[in-house]
């Protein structure tokens, strides 16, 4: 099995686009592909599965500790694969100022641990030869990170590429290829990303068009020679990143809560629990025979008329809730609140759960590491456990009344930031991502 890293000096330089396009075109050529993303991510990896048919699972050194880290490369290659393809986040070496789990969150952290060559993605617009100098940089500010080649992205013209060719051969990389401007098709986006995979009818259509473009822009076989053998770790087993909530789970699904972690539904249900999924949009109710409920992040300020007018859905949560634990993560914690009031000022009635406004009609990004301290048992785990993941949200706390903290939180530098989330009764929630147990 042999590796490749996709990188960038930062984001928006054509990562994900090139990730996909050669994912799939290697899964044409008959290999056994696997796609992986570098940090806190839910809609890559779900576009990484559109191009293989195989889940593909996030690599995280902050949040995650070494034995999670390679249980996570062995989980996602078990059914055999001769290729690992890893897309990095942000810029190679972007990460926060106080190392985590396994390190500080950057890409650099994976691309270190599993001997990872990394192949450069150079978004050359407003500058030609520099483009050499950026690359040979990036080649040299690590010692432990081999970049293997580059991939120019962005290229107005074939006289713009060959005037970033001569920079890149100035300083001694080989260029894979390169992509004209407007010339690979353009993932559709929203405020937290691309448009999920799940609602584009059109997804692997696109993926198919993007593979096309990058067989006909970049130098596969270069691309593979590129490629590093990868040792693979003996076991994952008996890595528990964060333990079942219970033994039968209704879980939210549908493209109102669908973020949710591959790799914590796949350890659940190897410890024995049962998943049973329920579309809220569809007026769905959590199981009856279920023992505990589980509403994952997602869009629900999107589909907000829609929940609020489906009183299966609503009635059967509450009725859930009187007996059994609920919990909600970010979008699933405003459904839980009493009311989501949408970008155009229009208030949608929720739940009512938790004593909770949540608005989008003035938006403020909320985003980075957080360490949360449970205050009580819940659904997400017992108190005082101590737990790493990630917020990234845009709403605003409306109205907030009376309820008990879910726990205490830090950001990635150890600063505290108090308490955060709410528990009332058997329900918790908060806007706290979860990914996995503190071991340190």
């Amino acid at each position: 099995m042999r590796g490749l890293m996709i990188a960038a000096p930062r984001s928006g330089s054509g990562k994900t686009t090139l990730t996909l396009g050669l994912l799939r075109a290697f899964a044409k050529r008959g290999l056994r592909v696997a796609g992986f993303k570098c940090g806190p991510d839910y809609i890559d990896p779900v576009f990484h599965r559109v191009a293989t048919g195989h889940v593909s699972l996030n690599l995280d050194s902050w949040c995650m500790a070494p034995a999670l880290l390679d249980a996570h490369l062995a989980q996602g290659t078990r059914d055999g694969v001769d290729l690992v393809l890893v897309e990095a986040s942000m810029g190679l070496f972007d990460g926060v100022a106080q190392p985590g789990a396994a390190g500080n969150g950057a890409s650099a952290d994976i691309a270190r641990r599993f001997g990872l060559p990394v192949l450069l993605v150079l978004d050359t617009s407003g500058q030609a030869q520099s483009a050499g100098a950026v690359a040979l940089g990036f080649s040299q500010f690590d010692p432990g990170i081999q970049v293997a080649g580059v991939v120019l992205s962005n290229l107005a013209s074939e006289r713009h590429r060959n005037l970033a060719q001569r920079g890149l051969a100035q300083a001694g990389l080989p260029v894979f290829g390169g992509l004209l401007r407007g010339g690979v098709p353009a993932l559709p986006e929203r405020h937290l990303g691309l448009v999920q995979a799940d609602e584009l009818p059109e997804a692997a259509r696109i993926v198919e068009a993007l593979a096309e473009a990058i067989e006909q822009a970049i130098d596969l076989d270069a691309v593979l020679a590129a490629t590093a053998k990868l040792a693979l770790p003996a076991s994952d087993a008996g890595i528990v990143a964060l333990p079942p909530p219970g033994q039968r789970i209704a879980f939210a699904n549908d493209v109102a809560f669908s973020f949710a972690y591959p790799h914590l539904l796949t350890l659940w249900r190897r410890l024995g629990a049962e998943i049973l999924p329920f579309s809220p949009l569809a007026d769905q109710a959590p199981d009856a025979a279920a023992d505990c409920c589980w509403l994952p992040g997602g869009y629900p300020e999107l589909h907000a008329g829609r929940l609020s007018s489906n009183a299966g859905f609503l009635a059967g949560l509450r009725h859930f809730a009187e007996t059994r634990p609920v919990h909600g993560e970010c979008g699933g914690y405003m459904a839980l609140g009493e009311a989501i009031i949408a970008a155009d000022g229009q208030a949608w009635p929720m739940a009512g759960l938790l004593p909770l406004v949540t608005s989008f009609a003035k938006r403020k990004l909320h985003l980075g590491y957080r360490a949360i301290r449970l205050a009580a048992d819940a659904p997400i785990g017992r108190a005082g456990t101590l737990l790493r993941g990630h917020e990234f949200h845009y709403a605003t706390i409306q109205q907030m009344g009376e309820a008990a903290p879910l726990g205490q939180a830090w950001d990635a530098n150890g600063t505290a930031l108090g308490p955060v989330g709410q528990r009332l009764g058997q329900v918790s929630g908060s806007f706290f991502h979860a990914v996995a147990l503190d071991v340190g």
